[in-house]
């Protein structure tokens, strides 16, 4: 009798700790770091000599009863390579968490700095150092990041509910690539588009909706997410450090939500940009972010909420090892980078890709990451992907409701369709994408499988 009262005692203790850790509150905490380079420094293209408008990084710690989960925005062009691992490592490292759980992905503006240690490090013995972007800023950024991360977990709100919407975004987007009757790249229509009859091509395949994520503590809102697929530039080239269109969309809603944190991804916008609608009159950065932000709005007015507990909420990562683009000849790209009679940007893009081709050989791989949340499902993926991509996805689990963000680990380049490497253009060139015509199906694959 003993043996059973004492079992029972285990059992019933077990089945409550279950049903515990069942109900436990998601806990949410969030974060913004100012993210803007010195007066001086190099930007993606020239030098910065003013900030028009604060850069930021900025993101959301998620506690759901395991390691803590980190999505994390940052107003910059790129980061890549041993600049990635150091972002998700730092932020890992504060919030106590694994790097495997931390997704960074850049909105891709174009007037804000890179980050990319192991290109640096090439650079450097060539002369170089801080050619490219100035370090001492980029590692106290994440220093600073980090720091931010680690008070918001320790300061995390229970959520009680998770909210979903997504509403058309009008005259923004349009594909950057008009076939021809024959089925190949009859131009590039860039985000910036001054020839009327590429404007008045049609908008071409786009992802129209933007995706609202929200957290809630009952009735008072914690933090909105949103996710949009749009090259984010106006103009550019400006030497003034700016966020450009989807920055100021963001503010603006910031400041209608009397301050709620507002974190915007940037969705597959790799052949996607605002050329339909954009000829590069500097009013229409300020068009644009109207249009951006009406959108996020009725998006946010769409929502529709779920409750939530810690049990409805996991992360998964499958790691892939991209393919190599067959352009990448590291004989010339070593050459290249050592020849000090070739100009300082074309030694710097060869610094990239011969570290990108290393890792290829070596066979390292890069994360594919995907949030549970309840009925929802975050996919973050590298480089500038097709929008291809995040319609397949979707298609992939119609139940669901799926955003997608990309621009996390840079060195890839363009990631296209292999249908896109047979039609020309830019994004598919040796230049542009650093993978082969293969990716597709690897991607596809892991998406499939982070989307069971």
């Amino acid at each position: 009798m003993n043996r059973i009262f004492v079992f029972a005692i285990l059992l019933t203790t077990t089945l409550t700790t279950v049903a515990m850790a069942e109900e436990a509150p998601l806990r949410v905490g969030t974060f913004v770091v100012d993210a803007s380079p010195p007066l001086g420094s190099p930007l993606a293209y020239n030098r910065c000599d003013a900030v028009g408008m604060p850069l930021t990084a900025r993101g959301v710690v998620l506690i759901a009863g395991g390691e803590p989960m980190v999505l994390c925005a940052v107003d910059w062009i790129g980061i890549s390579n041993g600049g990635y691992q150091r972002w998700r490592e730092a932020i890992a490292k504060a919030v106590k968490t694994s790097p495997e759980r931390v997704s960074v992905n850049v909105l891709h503006q174009h007037d804000a700095p890179r980050c990319d240690f192991s290109a640096e490090r090439l650079l450097a013995e060539q002369g170089l150092g801080g050619a490219m972007f100035d370090v001492a800023f980029a590692r106290q950024t994440i220093k600073n990041v980090a720091a931010a991360a680690k008070e918001a977990a320790d300061s995390a709100r229970v959520a009680t509910h998770l909210g979903l919407g997504q509403a058309k975004v009008e005259k923004v987007a349009s594909s950057r690539r008009i076939l021809g009757p024959d089925g190949k790249v009859k131009f590039v229509r860039y985000t910036t588009c001054k020839d009327p009859e590429m404007r008045a091509e049609p908008e071409g395949i786009i992802d129209p909706f933007v995706k609202s994520i929200s957290f809630w503590n009952e009735d008072e809102p914690l933090v909105v997410i949103t996710y949009y697929a749009v090259h984010p530039q106006s103009y550019y080239l400006t030497g003034v450090a700016n966020p450009d269109f989807p920055g100021i969309a963001r503010f603006l809603r910031q400041a209608t939500l009397n301050g709620l944190t507002h974190v915007h991804f940037n969705g597959a916008g790799g052949n996607i940009g605002a050329g339909k609608y954009n000829d590069g009159s500097h009013e229409n950065r300020q068009i644009l972010a109207v249009r951006l932000a009406e959108g996020m709005s009725k998006a946010y007015l769409a929502t529709e909420k779920h409750p939530i507990t810690a049990a409805e909420v996991s992360w998964k990562t499958v790691p892939v090892a991209l393919p190599a683009s067959k352009y990448m000849n590291e004989e010339r790209l070593i050459e290249e980078l050592k020849d000090p009679k070739v100009d300082t940007p074309r030694r710097t893009h060869a610094a990239k890709e011969l570290i990108w081709s290393r890792r290829c050989k070596a066979g390292d791989t890069v994360d594919i990451t995907c949030l549970t949340l309840g009925p929802a499902r975050i996919l973050n993926m590298p480089g500038e992907l097709a929008v291809e991509y995040q319609l397949a996805a979707q298609k992939m689990r119609p139940d669901l409701f799926v955003a997608m963000a990309a621009y996390g680990e840079y060195a890839p380049g363009y990631i296209c369709m292999k249908e896109h490497y047979q039609q020309g253009g830019y994004e598919d060139s040796p230049r542009a994408s650093r993978v082969s015509p293969e990716v597709e199906e690897v991607l596809m694959t892991a998406m499939e499988e982070l989307l069971k």
